[in-house]
């Protein structure tokens, strides 16, 4: 094998992202996956049923429209379609109101006024400041952290005092943004329930932020998904990088990271085999892993062996597939057009499930994003039936559950009983606002936190945004204090997973942030020797 520029670990979203920026520079590049094909989280099967295809882990991919990364990539030349549910985000309750994100601003405005007069026009003033500062956020949000030129344009854009205040409404807890813009429940279910997407509760700060830059997302790109499964996402990464003359090797892992006189010079992988590298070596890796695996401690600093034993990872997930044998029976109109529905009857329980996963305990009623992937893509199973998953969350470690403290409680052994008592509150939550559901139902899969840990290791304990969203653990914090960049302490190696800035998501940001800084290391110091 001709010694590659690069090595890239992993071939998940940022590491195919990653591999192609360095193709795209004329580097020579391999990537290496420990899995039997590529993708990570973003990968999809028909093992429930042959005729229903179901997303392993991730769905729909509002940030990777909305990424100019993956967006100049243009992956549509690869053979990518992206396909949109005829309204965004439902949230129903029990009396039969609904709160839906649609299609347009307007649209969105006439569901939020429902819930009380002047909310429409709220939403409308939420979706302007939108219109203003999108691009800048993003550009801050998905660049190395500090984002320079795109807050230089942010601050340009806004005197002061304007941002001064749009600070503070992205700092603000869900509940709080909330009681702020909205007198109803409905705009406020929209943003809490998006908050929670990843671990952000309702009194959790940054919550209003990431609730309401999902909820314009959502407005501006739709929540879409890729035509035919998330693997196709996947397959387009590849394509392009094999075009460019990347190199692809699955079943093959990485052991270790093999660093000398302070710089990675090799990758070497379970079968023995050294792989020299000239330039870099990209981790699409979860930094404990890659810290406390790939990479001798001898190699790093005390003060980032300390750091790591804080990195808090996300909440736990559960997720259930399941094969219908027709739409979901919704109370509501307005969840029947949605490609996501959120179940939780207000704010209240919204943040009774949060608090009780914060102590540790299974939550009694779980809050359910709920996926009708026919209605967003009428590709993924027969004509009058609905391919159909949902998600809810779970401690990391469980000490107790709110739901049963009997023989029946679940207690994060995650076997088949516990599997089954979790799905079984997840359905009743389903049937309190689609009765009938369950009659509906002709296969059903059950995800535990160990089971999506096995199906992808970079999930630990199901964690899927490898990391707590809180502030704590965001921007200069990420992964661990003082960092926020793609750069580590061995030379030439370089941060590409979601443990980087800026996290979860499929985007691509981490790894393209990874490519261009060892690009830009190249050009200030030279290439070094073969």
């Amino acid at each position: 094998m001709t010694t590659p520029d690069a090595v890239v670990i992993g071939a998940g979203p940022n590491g195919l992202v990653a591999a192609n920026v360095l193709a795209d520079a004329g580097w020579r590049v391999v990537v290496l996956e420990a899995a039997p094909e590529p993708g990570g989280a973003v990968r999809s099967d028909r093992g429930l049923h042959p005729d229903y295809v179901h997303d392993l882990f991730s769905a729909f991919y509002p940030l990777a429209a909305a990424s100019p990364v993956i967006r100049d990539m243009r992956l549509e030349e690869q053979g990518l379609r992206w396909s949109r549910a005829p309204a965004v985000v439902a949230h129903p309750l029990e009396d039969g109101r609904c709160a839906v994100l649609g299609a347009t601003v307007h649209d969105t405005a006439a569901s939020v006024e429902a819930f009380a007069p002047g909310d429409g026009a709220a939403w409308e003033r939420l979706y302007a400041l939108w219109e203003r500062t999108g691009d800048d956020i993003l550009g801050c949000l998905f660049t190395p952290f500090p984002p320079v030129r795109a807050g230089v344009r942010l601050a340009a854009r806004l005197r002061a005092a304007e941002g001064l205040r749009l600070a503070r409404r992205m700092l603000l807890p869900a509940r709080r943004l909330g009681e702020e813009e909205f007198a109803g429940e409905g705009g406020r279910l929209l943003i809490a329930g998006n908050a929670l997407h990843a671990d952000l509760g309702p009194e959790s700060a940054l919550g209003g932020g990431f609730g309401w830059l999902m909820c314009m997302l959502g407005q501006a790109y739709g929540f879409p998904v890729p035509v035919g499964g998330a693997q196709a996402l996947t397959e387009a990464l590849v394509r392009r990088l094999e075009a460019r003359g990347g190199t692809l090797y699955c079943s093959r892992a990485a052991t270790q990271v093999v660093v000398r006189g302070g710089r990675a010079v090799a990758v070497r992988t379970v079968d023995g085999v050294e792989i020299p590298v000239r330039r870099a070596v990209l981790a699409d890796v979860p930094a404990p892993l890659l810290y406390e695996r790939l990479v001798g401690p001898e190699h790093l600093p005390a003060r980032l062996r300390a750091d790591l034993r804080r990195f808090q990872w996300d909440f736990a997930t559960v997720k259930v597939d399941w094969a219908l044998s027709g739409p979901i029976p919704w109370r509501s109109e307005g969840a029947r057009r949605a490609g996501t529905v959120h179940l939780a009857e207000g704010l209240d329980e919204l943040t009774l499930f949060s608090a009780q996963i914060a102590m540790s305990r299974v939550p009694r009623v779980p809050f359910v994003v709920l996926g009708q992937m026919t209605t967003a893509d009428a590709a993924r199973s027969p004509e009058g039936t609905e391919s159909a998953w949902a998600y809810t969350h779970v401690p990391q470690a469980v000490v107790g559950d709110a739901g049963d403290d009997g023989p029946g409680a679940i207690t994060g052994k995650w076997d088949e009983r516990e599997k089954e008592a979790i799905a079984a509150r997840v359905e009743a939550q389903i049937e309190r606002y689609a009765p009938g559901f369950g009659a509906t139902v002709r296969a059903r899969r059950v995800l535990a936190p160990p089971d999506l840990e096995r199906l992808n290791p970079a999930l630990i304990g199901g964690a899927v945004n490898q990391g707590t969203t809180n502030l704590h653990q965001q921007l200069l914090f990420r992964p661990v204090p003082g960092t926020g960049r793609p750069g580590t302490p061995v030379r030439g190696l370089y941060l590409a997973s979601a443990t980087a800035h800026p996290g979860g998501g499929v985007h691509g940001a981490p790894g393209a942030n990874a490519a261009r800084t060892a690009l830009r290391s190249l050009r200030l110091r030279g290439s070094p020797a073969s």
